[in-house]
């Protein structure tokens, strides 16, 4: 007896869902725009990370040197 074949497609992830969902919604140009904005968004949230980091390093550095 032979073992049934076995589909290896993969499960949609959430994201690719909603993806669907807004291609069906938007206009290609809406789609561009709204990634866009996203990455803006995260680009921003990674530089504020960054600079809360290097001020960080700055305090300490400060406060070991006057003491």
């Amino acid at each position: 007896m032979q073992a049934a074949p076995v589909r290896a497609t993969a499960i949609p992830s959430v994201t690719d869902a909603l993806r669907a969902v807004e291609s069906l919604l938007m206009s290609g140009g809406q789609r561009t725009a709204r990634r866009n904005a996203w990455t803006s968004v995260l680009e921003d949230r990674r530089r504020a990370k960054d600079r809360v980091e290097a001020l960080r390093v700055f305090e300490e550095g400060m406060a070991t040197r006057t003491s």
